[in-house]
């Protein structure tokens, strides 16, 4: 390393920046962040250096002036700022003479420190550095680190700190990094995440309370929605969770590459369901998350779409409530919404379709559905698991009433290699799909917008008709 990275305290201390231009702004504005006392040094200021000084008045102060050394008589750190190569070297000069630390933007020979990319999750906080080489690349690391670290990620911080007395007191030296790490990697720390100030305070108690009289840990489950099949689609708390997972359940609808992003050392276990499978199946994979949440494992159950959507999720939450087991559920992309917009169908549009309702394609006698309701006017519905039946449901849309002519659309394989989007009219899509020999997973989308694809021109038309019938 060429640059020993440190953390240096500036609250209430006088800094310096040289220069009145939106650059010296930005630094002068993180400088006020940290609580210190900022001079800027211009004999003019930009716009965003002016509001600046407005907005921090008694943080930030404006010394309408060119530079002199004397001007770093009373500063404890400086920034040159300008756009002139001999007012930089002279505001380096003259902070070197004095031993403060200086940074010259854009000129790592002058600089005697530099200022990283910084995420900011205070008390938390990331500092990234390129030792001056590549500050771009150094900006991208930083807008990665933004979206994987929680948004109260300094919340967590503090409710660690402030019970870290407590912890000290009840448990040995050897319990407590053990203790620290379940505390921060399960339910407490979900909790906190959440903004569930009551239910994190009264974790904690029942944890530390585990751990003080040696009683055996229970673990925890997520059930987490891996979206449709993209790994780019899964969401940034899907991503942490899975990370964190000793073991995770999938089903057949979990892709590869979203299990790839599992914690390499997570057990998987399979527990896919051919359609139609028995509910013995369900009782095992509610056996398999119980077991080895009991054991104290982190249970990832990792769905494909969302888990609360056709993912039987509302049986699984009972099972753990019933045996005291926390659960985190974690929405993920439902097949529906995905399929839309791979084939750019909205599901609703002003004029076209006010309404949508998600259904299981898994019809029979009885089934309870409004099928009258599917078939009006101004309305989608989205058929999952689809295929199989797929005759049998346009056969009860037709006798409900909805027109032969009403657009249609099946999507096989949404967001996947293989993808493909089928469209035609409710009375051929049935043999339209058959002749292209569409398969699970594909869902069916019956309404008005399924005509989308056929441009402007078309909707404005059908548009026009509807109005007509109105």
């Amino acid at each position: 390393m060429d640059h020993l990275p440190i953390f240096l305290r500036v609250q209430d201390r006088e800094t310096v920046v040289v220069g009145g231009g939106a650059v010296a702004a930005r630094k002068a504005e993180l400088l006020a962040r940290c609580g210190s006392r900022v001079t800027l040094v211009a004999p003019e200021l930009s716009r965003p250096a002016a509001d600046l000084v407005a907005r921090e008045r008694g943080r930030v102060r404006h010394l309408p002036a060119a530079f002199e050394p004397q001007q770093l008589a009373e500063a404890t750190l400086v920034v040159a700022a300008t756009d002139s190569p001999y007012i930089n070297a002279s505001v380096a000069a003259a902070a070197s003479e004095r031993h403060l630390p200086v940074n010259v933007v854009d000129d790592l020979r002058l600089s005697s420190f530099i200022l990283p990319a910084i995420v900011d999750r205070s008390p938390v906080i990331v500092a990234i550095g390129s030792q001056g080489t590549a500050p771009v690349l150094a900006r991208r690391l930083r807008e990665q680190l933004e979206a994987l670290l929680p948004a109260r990620l300094g919340a967590l911080a503090r409710f660690a700190g402030a019970r870290r007395s407590a912890v000290q007191q009840a448990l040995r030296p050897s319990e407590r990094r053990p203790f620290w790490e379940r505390i921060l990697g399960g339910a407490v720390s979900e909790r906190v995440l959440a903004d569930d100030a009551g239910a994190a305070d009264a974790a904690f108690a029942r944890e530390l309370a585990t751990f003080r009289d040696g009683r055996p840990k229970v673990g925890e489950v997520y059930l987490i929605g891996a979206g449709p099949g993209d790994p780019d689609l899964l969401t940034l708390r899907a991503l942490q969770l899975l990370q964190q997972a000793d073991v995770v359940l999938y089903d057949r609808l979990v892709s590869q590459g979203v299990l790839d992003r599992a914690r390499r050392e997570a057990e998987r276990i399979f527990v896919g369901k051919s359609l139609g499978g028995c509910r013995t199946d369900q009782e095992r994979i509610h056996e398999l998350m119980v077991s080895h949440a009991e054991r104290g494992a982190r249970v990832a159950r990792l769905k494909g779409g969302d888990p609360l959507i056709f993912g039987r999720g509302g049986e699984e939450i009972r099972v753990l409530a019933r045996r005291g087991i926390p659960v985190t559920v974690v929405p993920g992309i439902t097949a529906g919404l995905a399929a839309a917009a791979a084939a750019a169908i909205p599901l609703t549009q002003r004029e076209i379709a006010q309404s949508v309702t998600f259904a299981a394609g898994h019809v029979a006698d009885g089934d309870g559905l409004d099928w009258h309701a599917f078939a009006r006017p101004r309305h989608t519905v989205v058929f999952y698991m689809a295929v199989s039946q797929m005759e049998d449901i346009v056969s009860r849309l037709l006798a409900a009433g909805a027109p032969r002519e009403r657009p249609a659309a099946v999507v096989e394989r949404a967001t996947l290699p293989g993808e493909r989007v089928l469209r035609g009219s409710l009375g051929e899509i049935a043999s339209l799909a058959r002749a292209e020999r569409i398969a699970a997973p594909a869902l069916l989308i019956i309404g008005d917008v399924a005509a989308a694809e056929r441009g402007e021109a078309a909707i404005q038309s059908l548009t026009e008709a509807l109005r007509g019938v109105a």
